[in-house]
């Protein structure tokens, strides 16, 4: 498979859904703000955000997909009826622990939202259950999104990516219709709207999901629940996988609840506004990477292509420090003029710009962190080791605690985004020195030889960047068109600099261009 095409799919309509995802967060703080209407959907919204990020884009994918790969691909069997069988027994024991967690969890939102918060930093009984309310809302959308993820594992196993990553898109438009036709004067009636739009995007996606699988000759059956030994190694699977791919989410969840527990309302929307322009690169990259990686080292080493297995993850992770490290080095330099072009409107302030900037800079520190954990960990789940990275991950989210509690007063609304990203820079350390001990990943010198040229193109990026900052200041506060316009500008001249760069520093060559499109045909 060629991975930069294959990227292309996945990252084009990623970058679709990243794109409607701005303009829902551009509305949601034109509407809403940031205050306590913002940080209560935005507590509620965490928790099923979450499990989407464990299920949809980690966990599930990385237990599940492996083993159903090796059952479409066993000679000995019957190829894809055995996959969907192996599907079948799967859902038929998830649905109910998945029902029974739903309703778990609404009859027990109250103290769920409070160890979410802490609180809420005090809150009165009415505002607290203001939250409370809105969680119970948005808490179906977690079973809704865990059935969304098995299908798409399916769908990626046979190669057909765009579809799944398309799904995300109908979340992103179901909460914009919710804002453009259901916003009120009133903050907290706009918040509730937008809680309920979670949940209906939700079955949407689910219905796109199955028809999508029906279309593709996939039509699963529920049975009665068996604990068959499949069913027992998926299951034994997924929860050291959950942990060990969600750690980045994890570390959120609690920066969330320090902030919402110690620091002054509106915290939890700066953070979370400056958490949402680091997720764009991610979003686009790594999660991309990591969807593609994954079945394609699976089906690799399935056939004994160790030599071919390690050359896919030295270009994954050689494509994700091309694409990183400017988006990196942009969102520290230019945080200020990016985010006042995509927020700074309506109850969204000039302080309000300047405090997103200041977390989004201390996010984007981690972000080549958060994405080469998505290029590394498939070399574990390739080779059904959840347990190693879930150990890591372990050891990542304590150093996340304690780094939290050390610079949140000093540091405010930036302690925890630091945090998080020092400790996703530690979990990346320890993954990456396991895979080369064991031999199973080894840098080759293309790697070695480009990393350190793409390093400095991205240090001439942002030199030349800091000193335009002051040109596009004036129109990010201007006009709808005026924001977007110097914003286009913006990253485009930012991308010229860096490619300029790479050609420089002999990052990129001239070759590599017609190599590419050559592979393209």
């Amino acid at each position: 498979m060629n991975l930069t095409k294959a990227l292309g799919s996945v990252g084009g309509l990623t970058l679709a859904s990243r794109v409607l995802g701005l303009v829902r967060d551009s509305l949601f703080a034109r509407f809403v703000g940031a205050g306590f209407a913002s940080d209560a959907f935005l507590i509620a919204f965490r928790l099923p955000n979450m499990f989407r990020a464990l299920f949809a884009e980690g966990a599930f994918a990385a237990a599940f997909i492996p083993m159903f790969n090796r059952k479409v691909g066993d000679k000995n069997g019957r190829g894809l009826p055995d996959g969907i069988a192996f599907a079948e027994d799967a859902l038929s024991v998830l649905l109910p622990v998945l029902i029974g967690m739903t309703v778990l969890l609404e009859i027990a939102a109250w103290p769920v939202t409070w160890l979410l918060t802490f609180g809420f930093n005090g809150a009165s009984a009415e505002r607290f259950d203001y939250v409370v309310h809105l969680s119970r809302i948005t808490l179906p959308y977690l079973l809704l999104i865990s059935l969304v993820s098995l299908l798409g594992g399916i769908l990626n196993s046979l190669h057909k990516f765009w579809i799944n990553a398309a799904a995300p898109i109908l979340l992103n438009a179901t909460l914009i219709a919710a804002l453009l036709l259901f916003h009120d004067h009133q903050p907290l009636l706009t918040a509730r709207n937008q809680a309920i739009a979670v949940t209906v995007s939700g079955a949407l996606q689910l219905g796109w999901l199955i028809w999508a699988c029906r279309k593709s000759g996939v039509s699963l059956r529920l049975k009665r629940p068996q604990l068959n030994p499949d069913v027992k190694k998926l299951m034994s699977l997924i929860w050291p996988a959950a942990a060990g791919a969600g750690a980045v989410q994890i570390n959120l969840v609690v920066s969330t609840a320090l902030a919402a527990a110690l620091l002054p309302a509106g915290s939890v929307s700066y953070i979370y506004f400056a958490d949402r322009l680091n997720q764009l690169p991610l979003g686009l990259i790594g999660i991309g990477l990591g969807t593609v990686l994954l079945p394609t080292i699976s089906r690799q080493l399935g056939r004994g292509e160790e030599a071919e297995a390690m050359a896919t993850q030295n270009r994954g992770m050689e494509l994700a420090l091309f694409l990183t490290l400017p988006a990196t080095v942009a969102l520290i330099v230019c945080g200020v003029p990016i985010v006042g072009a995509l927020f700074q409107h309506g109850k969204f302030a000039l302080d309000d710009s300047v405090l997103t900037a200041q977390a989004l800079a201390a996010f984007s520190i981690g972000l080549p962190s958060y994405i080469l954990v998505k290029v590394l960990t498939p070399g574990y789940y390739a080779r059904s080791d959840t347990k190693t990275p879930v150990r890591y991950a372990t050891m990542s989210m304590v150093v996340n605690l304690v780094l939290n509690l050390a610079f949140i007063k000093p540091l405010g609304h930036m302690g925890p985004p630091l945090a998080t990203a020092i400790a996703s820079t530690v979990n990346v350390a320890m993954l990456y020195r396991t895979l080369v001990r064991r031999g199973h990943f080894t840098p080759d010198a293309r790697l070695v030889r480009r990393t350190w040229r793409l390093v400095v193109a991205a240090l001439i990026m942002g030199g030349v960047m800091y000193f335009l900052n002051d040109l596009f200041q004036p129109f990010v506060t201007g006009t709808s068109v005026e924001r977007w316009g110097a914003m286009l500008v913006l990253v485009a001249t930012g991308g010229v600099v860096y490619a300029i760069a790479t050609l420089l520093t002999g990052a990129f060559r001239l070759g590599d261009i017609s190599t590419l499109l050559r592979r393209s045909r």
